[in-house]
C-alpha cells in the first residue's frame, strides 16, 4: 500500500510503499509503474522503480509536485494488473570457469557446491527491479540457507552474463563491470540487447525467472 508521495528534488518525487523487501509490496510499486506509464500523463518524462519505492521525474515546465502528486493519489490501480508479465528459463553453466566465488560460498554457508547448487537451482525467482548497469535484473527470493554478504574486496572486472548472489538476491550482469556479488556461474543468454529500443530488457520487473543448469559444451556451443 502506498504510504506517502515526497519531494524528491526541485524535479521528482517519491512514491514510498514502506521499508520491507518483498514481492507483495514490489508488485505493488510495479502497479504503479504500469498504471502510470499508461495513462501518458503529460509532463512525466520518467520512472524508476525500485524494492519498495517509485521514483516519478517531471518536467517543471510542465507541470509540478502539486499536480503529478494529486493524479497520483487518484489513480485507480487495476487489479488485474497484478499479475506476473512472463515466465523465463534461463541457461547456466557452473564450470569452475565460471564459478568464480564456489570455494567461498562453500565456507561462508557450511554447504558443498553440489547442495549450493540444488538449492540454487530449485528456487523460482521474482524479478524486484533492474537496475546498476542497465538491464541487470535483481531476483529475489533466495532460499534461506544461500543468503550470504558480497565479497570484502569488489572485482574490478566480473564477466559479462556472471551470475552472482548476495543477500537475499540473484543477479546477472548484463555488461562486464566492477561488482561484488558472489559469481557460481555464467549465461550464454543476451540479458539486456541495446537494438531493441523498445524492449531491450529480456527479465523485467515482475517477471519469474528459474534457472536450469547446462554443460560446458552446451554453453559454448549455445544458439538460444
Amino acid at each position: 500500500m502506498l504510504k506517502n508521495i515526497s519531494n524528491l528534488g526541485d524535479a521528482a518525487l517519491y512514491c514510498d510503499f514502506g521499508n520491507e523487501v518483498n514481492k507483495d509490496i514490489n508488485s505493488e510499486v510495479i502497479n504503479f509503474f504500469k498504471s502510470i506509464k499508461e495513462k501518458n500523463i503529460k509532463g512525466i518524462i520518467n520512472l524508476t522503480p525500485s524494492y519498495n519505492k517509485l521514483i516519478v521525474s517531471y518536467d517543471l515546465r510542465v507541470t509540478n509536485f502539486k499536480e503529478i502528486k494529486k493524479i497520483i493519489e487518484n489513480l485507480n490501480i487495476n487489479e488485474t494488473q497484478k499479475t506476473i508479465n512472463k515466465k523465463l528459463e534461463i541457461p547456466v553453466c557452473c564450470d569452475s570457469l565460471f564459478s568464480l566465488d564456489i570455494e567461498r560460498l562453500e565456507k561462508k554457508l557450511n554447504l558443498n557446491k553440489e547442495k549450493i547448487l540444488e538449492n540454487f537451482f530449485n528456487k523460482e525467482y521474482f524479478c524486484y527491479m533492474t537496475g546498476f548497469i542497465a538491464g541487470m535484473p535483481f531476483l529475489g527470493d533466495l532460499d534461506k540457507n544461500l543468503r550470504v554478504q558480497r565479497l570484502e574486496t569488489p572485482r574490478v572486472k566480473v564477466p559479462k552474463g556472471s551470475v552472482g548472489l548476495t543477500e537475499q538476491f540473484a543477479n546477472i550482469y548484463t555488461f562486464e563491470s566492477p561488482g561484488g556479488w558472489n559469481i557460481i556461474g555464467n549465461t550464454p543468454i543476451n540479458i539486456f540487447d541495446s537494438l531493441k529500443e523498445k524492449e531491450p530488457n529480456l527479465i523485467n520487473p515482475g517477471d519469474l525467472v528459474s534457472f536450469k543448469q547446462i554443460t560446458l559444451d552446451k554453453y559454448k556451443n549455445y544458439n538460444g
